[in-house]
């Protein structure tokens, strides 16, 4: 009876009935209760200056373009663009965004040993079929009045987004929701491939993956440019496309903004990859 009473209710009034700062219930299974998606709550945080803010935006944009600049070069075009700004500021701010260069570069040391590092398994593989190579990333999204962080799901053999969410804060709980919520609506890939962030070799990620038995961990090599090049390419295409052009207002305005692209760009955007198709239509096999 109180399910039915949840499920009358609009999205924007069971959004209101979430409460933030309650200690006896997670929002997390509130949100379950209310039939919502985390990602469509909006948690104030500490305020980032005007000032970064704007910084942060244009950094997004130059590593969009060219993701093998560093803290130097990113620093130089700033200070070019009139930014009165050091490399050690913008290294800060780089870490906020979770955006590091991406380019090959020598081994000279090795990788950290208390968390396992698996192989990247996608080198000269045949993907054939959907399901066969899921990819996720994280990636930074600027607001008018703010940040936040998008993780998104695409299968690579239709380029079909599987599963996306937005949060304010980047722990692993929230990756692994977003992909559980992938497997139950389209069953388990083969291989899942990510990058080496902490949130993928958390232990909860790698038990949760492990767990399905038929998925393999993928992971892309330290400084790979091309490892994960279609979600990199996806990031890509929502922020130039939408994001940059319409600064979303707020975390709510943010997920209607991401909800309607992604609905298009599944759905309605033909890829010439996909012989004109969309991705929707391939991953479906009904084109």
């Amino acid at each position: 009876m109180v399910k039915k009473k949840i499920r009358s209710l609009s999205l924007k009034q069971r959004r209101i009935m979430v409460d933030l700062n309650t200690l006896g219930v997670s929002i997390n299974q509130q949100c379950k209760w209310l039939n919502i998606q985390r990602s469509g709550i909006y948690y104030k945080k500490k305020q980032v200056s005007e000032k970064d803010l704007n910084i942060m935006l244009n950094i997004d944009k130059l590593h969009i373009k060219d993701s093998s600049m560093g803290t130097r070069r990113i620093s130089q075009n700033l200070q070019r663009m009139g930014f009165n700004i050091g490399r050690i500021h913008v290294r800060t701010l780089m870490r906020k965004m979770r955006i590091r260069a991406i380019y090959c570069h020598p081994r000279t040391t090795v990788i950290d040993s208390t968390k396992y590092k698996y192989p990247y398994l996608l080198s000269n593989l045949n993907i054939n079929h959907p399901n066969h190579v899921w990819a996720l990333d994280i990636s930074y999204i600027p607001m008018k009045k703010g940040h936040i962080y998008m993780v998104a799901i695409i299968d690579l053999y239709s380029r079909y987004l599987i599963n996306w969410s937005i949060s304010n804060t980047m722990d692993a709980k929230w990756v692994v929701e977003t992909v559980k919520e992938a497997v139950e609506r389209y069953g388990k890939p083969d291989i899942i491939n990510s990058d080496q962030g902490s949130q993928f070799t958390s232990d909860e990620y790698v038990s949760y993956i492990k767990g399905l038995n038929h998925t393999q961990i993928s992971m892309d090599g330290k400084g790979r440019a091309l490892d994960n090049i279609f979600i990199e390419r996806f990031w890509r295409t929502i922020k130039y496309e939408k994001i940059y052009l319409n600064p979303p207002i707020d975390g709510v305005d943010l997920y209607k903004t991401c909800e309607d692209f992604i609905h298009y760009y599944n759905y309605e955007r033909i890829h010439s990859s996909l012989n004109y198709n969309t991705p929707e239509s391939v991953f479906k096999k009904i084109a």
